[in-house]
This record gives structure tokens, sequence and C-alpha cells, in this order.
């Protein structure tokens, strides 16, 4: 399969983040393109990670379509044969997108990323070790790292163009949005991530804490919209050796995470861009955990063609 560090459609390019280009395919619809390209610590690295976007991708259409009956989302399809039936004039460029490319519907997103917090870990941890509290909010007492938060707690945060998204209270979102959206909002996630974390209890994952995206499309329909629960938008902790109190393993890009720390512990990386250049085991071993995480999701294997 080809490892693609940025993809080059003939359609306009709508915008491109760390990971993905996002085409206007037509008036309508949208094709999203994962690139295998990799950040970590805001910086994203110059080699890629081979099958990471087809990975995401693909573990997006299972939740979507798994998740079809419950609540809307612009997903339509990421299947290649149903993308160039549509879009014949992308046939020249099928490895290029093979796998790793979705065609959606249009919307207008939301302007939050809106988080649910099944276990306290990450940024929420070091503010609560801090403070005791979550974007400002307190938080029960006695809590301990990747400790579990029963019920789930609601943590939107603003989309920010560069650096960490930011925590905010509940009370921001609904005075940007309005009580009636944020409400919404909120319950949606809390149903998504429900579904989410019970199916991957059955397949040996927690779902520690994930992000959500919504839009409203040009019917005023509200719409879970971009990835869904994949290893870059989630916290994946094997069920099997979870113990609160310490962080976690996790299926995502950990092995590029430890290395660069260890740079950084030693002196040989001051954090900042450029990046160091990976070495081979680092690739595969993240590569390796990327491709566990869909197999222990789905139950299969990623096929060679996606």
């Amino acid at each position: 399969m080809t490892v693609l560090t940025e993809s080059r459609l003939p359609l306009p390019l709508l915008r491109k983040g760390k990971v993905r280009e996002v085409y206007e395919a037509d008036r309508d619809h949208l094709l999203m393109v994962a690139s295998d390209r990799v950040s970590a610590f805001d910086i994203v690295m110059r080699e890629a990670i081979p099958r990471k976007g087809a990975v995401l991708t693909q573990i997006s259409a299972f939740w979507f379509e798994r998740l079809g009956a419950g609540i809307p989302s612009h997903f339509l399809t990421a299947r290649t044969g149903e993308i160039l039936r549509r879009f014949p004039a992308l046939e020249p460029h099928r490895a290029e997108i093979t796998g790793r490319t979705m065609l959606v519907r249009r919307t207008t997103p939301v302007p939050f990323e809106c988080v649910v917090r099944g276990y306290i870990s990450g940024s929420a941890w070091k503010e609560y070790k801090e403070r005791g509290t979550l974007a400002g909010e307190p938080l029960p007492a006695g809590l301990v790292e990747s400790g579990q938060l029963e019920p789930p707690v609601f943590s939107p945060a603003t989309k920010e163009e560069a650096g960490h998204d930011i925590n905010v209270p509940f009370d921001a979102m609904v005075a940007a949005l309005g009580a009636p959206l944020a409400h919404r909002l909120r319950d949606a996630s809390f149903a998504v991530y429900g579904a989410g974390r019970e199916h991957a209890a059955t397949r040996g994952i927690i779902i520690a804490d994930t992000k959500f995206e919504f839009g409203v499309d040009a019917h005023g329909e509200l719409r879970l919209i971009d990835e869904v629960m994949t290893p870059d938008s989630s916290r994946f902790w094997p069920a099997d050796d979870y113990h609160p109190g310490r962080s976690q393993p996790s299926f995502d890009k950990q092995p590029l995470r430890d290395w660069l720390l260890a740079l950084k512990a030693t002196g040989k990386w001051n954090g900042e861009a450029p990046p160091p250049t990976l070495p081979p085991e680092v690739i595969a071993a993240t590569s390796r955990r990327y491709l566990e995480a869909f197999r222990r999701l789905t139950g299969f294997d990623l096929p060679e063609d996606a």
C-alpha cells in the first residue's frame, strides 16, 4: 500500500490539517483524505507511519456505520470503488485514495470540540492534580491518575488553529451557542461515547476519553462529523493492563511519544521544530500499534487494499 505524506487530488482543496486534506467533491459533498502524517507534541514529523491514514479512516467508517441508527452523521462511504464510480476523474489517483478516503456531506462545523472523559488523564489530570478542577470547575476529591469518572464528564474545548485546544466550562459553550444547541451537543456526545465504550469493552479496550465534532447541514440537521473514536481522537487503553494511579499504555502513537520524550530527557531534542529523524524501528512499532487498535476494535485485520 502507498505510504502517503500528502494527497494531491484534481479537486479544489478546502483545507489541510495535521493529518487530512479535505477537498470539495461537488456542491454538496466533500472528500476527506487521511494521509500517513503523524504529529506529536503539536509538531508534524517528517516521516510518515505506514497504513495510519487507512486505520483512521476505516475505524471512523466502522463507527459511523455502527452508530448510524442512533445519530445522523455526515458519512456516506469509505469504499474506494464507490467513490471512484461517483467521481471517475479520480481513477488515476486510485493508489493515493485507496482505503484512506471518506465521502461525506457538507456541513458547517460547530466551533467546539465535544470531549467526553470517562477517566481522568492527560491535561485533565494535570489541572486536577494542581487545582482539583477541570476547566475551572471542581471535580470530586480523591481522584487518582487514570481513575474512572462515573458518570463521565462532558468537557468542551475551543478549536485552536495552532497548539492545543483549550478546555472551557460548559457554560462557555452555552453562552456561545445558546442553551438548546449546547445541550443537544452534550446529550449526543454522551450517547455516542456510551455506545462506543460499551462495544470497546467487549473487545478488551477502555475508551478513556474521546473528542467529537459536529456540524449542521444545509437543512439545519445536527450531524456527527470528522473522525470518530480513533486512536488519534481518543485514548484507548488495554483493559487487561489497566491499573489506576499511573499512566496507562495505549493503542496509538505511544512508541513515537516515548522515543521523543527520551530524546528530550537526554537533551538531544528541545521539543521544537524541526523534529528529529524517526528511526525505522519507531516507525514500524507505531504502525503496528495503530493496526492492533483496528484489529481489536473491529475483530478483523485491516484489509491489504485498505
